[in-house]
């Protein structure tokens, strides 16, 4: 996941993901599928249409010289 992709919207106190669903299902702005919830620790969980999976920022690496001497091929999947 991008940071540049994802607003915050507010926080909820929840001993875990599903406790942030149960707590925001019948709110004015439920957990929808792609919303991520950030733990306090720093931890990143996706709302998936079957649950919660883990998630990461997509951070951007640095390139040293001979990183970039060589040709790479990266693949990138998305959940959508």
């Amino acid at each position: 996941m991008k940071p540049k992709d994802y607003d915050p919207r507010g926080e909820v106190e929840a001993l875990n993901e599903y406790g942030a669903w149960c707590a925001m299902r019948e709110s004015d702005d439920p957990l929808r599928v792609g919303d991520v919830l950030e733990a306090a620790d720093g931890q990143l969980r996706i709302c998936k249409y079957v649950g919660f999976e883990p998630a990461e920022w997509l951070v951007a690496e640095s390139k040293t010289s001979v990183e970039s001497e060589a040709p790479v091929s990266t693949s990138v999947s998305s959940s959508n």
